[in-house]
């Protein structure tokens, strides 16, 4: 009977194991914070999942029949195999990144389950319990296994703010060691990735610059860059700044002192996190705030938030393609064709300045200007800058449009869906003719107490621009699905829900046809369903 008990006590681990695993992923794509993994779990019902509420069930049932321990070392065993099994065949679109953070946190987790089922199985030694208590003592560690996720991130908070603080400290000293480094700031509820890269590309015609990679956007993000990445040659840093709340924009301004700064929208996103959008608005205008008397703030008058935010602390040049009242730099003569956009710059003192680029979307005219107008205060020549504008690549998975070998369209703009870009991005689709228009989508996330208001309208605007719109998950079905069919005049969108991803391109497969359009809108991680 012993062997069997070991069996069943290795067994009952290893779904430990991989259930911290899972839970550590989950924990790691809410931003290492208890908050917001609370939030998740109240949100997504994983404490009560099927296979927590069976395995609850056979620790229950194994305590109530320990007189046979063969039952109940086989009921653990065999609820552990099923676990693992379901945890090793499943895919995720973010998988566990195993930093140095991650092991810190997995190997807490880990101690603390040892001490759990260490300290069972002291007590079986000592008292002359059966060994089978220790066998359900770690099935019932897989059932509370979000407590020990709390626990091991909780107890290694001050190493991690330790760890973080000598970081920081290097850091200010790269930066300390480059007085003559131009720093541009770039933050904004959406655009401020593709602006970034667009102002790096037309930059990278006359300075040596470098920005910070990917999503690199929080203060931790920035110090790994300027550590990793920043060489003491580069001229310009370009600086991208994301916030999930109020003093985190102030935080990396504090660290890199930004002489240039853009705001290139104000708008409802975080507000999960943010509660109302005047806090949103008060967070990204930190940037603006933080800049020197002599610095020079751009921001985006086609947001009201934007628009009705007086800056008084440095000089402000205001653009817009829409809202152009108060605007200094306006873009003119928008055309779309099948080889890119084409628009005019109008300048403050009247210049017209005509360029052309592969991109395609107003949001994209939209954080070119950004980018041209600080070009230009850099004194970059404007054939030089017109030049990068033409050769600009789209960024992937915000707006970026191909075309397959079997001659259908796609639009991806995939990365993170926003009530202002995703009405950009239907009005994309809506302008091709030639097909079917199609919309994929799980609609838009963290809007907050307006969710399903704004997934609603969204909906609304889906029906008049799409021909069939696929809706994947339900997180947001009910309210996209309730938009599209309140639409009674000029609809035009043909509803069909599904609940993953797989299941939308398996659909596609059957109703696409050359020269129909796909557009890709928003791509939830695993954390929503």
């Amino acid at each position: 009977m012993l062997i069997f008990s070991i069996i069943a006590i290795v067994i009952a681990f290893i779904g430990v194991v991989v259930e911290f695993r899972r839970d550590l992923m989950m924990l790691q794509q809410n931003s290492y914070r208890n908050e917001r993994y609370n939030r998740w779990l109240s949100q997504s019902q994983d404490t009560t999942s099927t296979m927590r509420l069976v395995s609850g069930a056979v620790v229950l049932a194994s305590m109530s029949t320990l007189s046979v321990p063969l039952i109940s070392l086989n009921l653990v065993a065999i609820v552990s195999i099923v676990n693992i099994f379901i945890l090793a065949g499943k895919k995720y679109k973010k998988p566990l990144v195993m930093t140095n953070r991650a092991r810190r946190i997995l190997g807490v987790m880990l101690f603390l389950a040892l001490l759990v089922v260490g300290g069972t199985l002291a007590v079986c030694l000592c008292h002359g319990y059966s060994l089978d208590y220790v066998a359900v003592a770690t099935l019932a560690v897989y059932c509370l296994s979000h407590l020990f996720v709390f626990a091991a991130n909780w107890l290694l908070r001050p190493v991690e703010k330790h760890i973080n603080d000598g970081f920081y400290r290097d850091a200010e000293r790269i930066l300390g060691s480059m007085p003559d480094l131009k720093v541009i700031g770039i933050t904004g509820s959406y655009g401020k990735t593709s602006t970034k890269h667009y102002l790096n590309r037309i930059l990278s015609e006359h300075f040596d610059v470098m920005m910070t990679p990917g999503s690199y956007n929080t203060t931790m993000g920035v110090i790994r860059t300027v550590r990793e990445y920043l060489k003491p040659y580069n001229e310009v840093f370009i600086v991208e700044m994301g916030a999930k709340q109020p003093g985190d924009i102030k935080e990396i301004c504090d660290l890199v002192h930004p002489s240039v700064g853009i705001v290139t929208a104000v708008g409802e996103q975080h507000l999960e996190s943010f509660k109302t959008i005047e806090n949103v608005q008060r967070t990204k205008f930190e940037l603006v705030d933080s800049l020197p008397s002599d610095g020079l703030a751009v921001v985006n008058d086609d947001f009201p938030y934007v628009a009705n935010r007086k800056v008084d602390n440095v000089e402000c040049v205001r653009y817009a393609v829409g809202n152009t009242a108060g605007a200094s730099f306006t873009a003119v003569d928008i055309t779309y064709s099948p080889r890119g956009t084409s628009f005019v710059l109008v300048s403050p003192d009247g210049d017209r300045l005509k360029f052309d680029t592969r991109l395609v979307g107003e949001c994209n005219v939209s954080n070119l200007i950004a980018a041209i107008i600080v070009a230009l205060r850099l004194k970059v020549p404007v054939d030089k800058i017109r030049y990068a504008v033409g050769q600009i690549e789209q960024v992937e998975h915000r707006l970026n449009m191909k075309r397959t070998p079997g001659g259908v369209t796609i639009i991806d703009d995939a990365f993170n869906s926003n009530p202002t870009g995703s009405g950009m991005a239907l009005d994309v689709l809506a302008m091709m003719k030639d097909g079917k228009r199609i919309v994929v989508t799980p609609g838009m996330i963290e809007l907050g107490e307006r969710q399903a208001e704004l997934n609603c309208k969204f909906g609304e605007k889906i029906a008049t621009s799409a021909d069939v719109a696929v809706i994947v998950g339900r997180y947001n079905r009910e309210a996209i699905v309730e938009g599209i069919e309140s639409v009674t005049e000029g609809r035009t969108a043909k509803v069909h829900t599904v609940d993953s991803f797989s299941e939308a391109q398996a659909l596609l497969a059957t109703l696409l046809a050359k020269g129909d359009t796909v557009l890709y809108e928003n791509d939830l991680p695993d954390t929503f369903k």
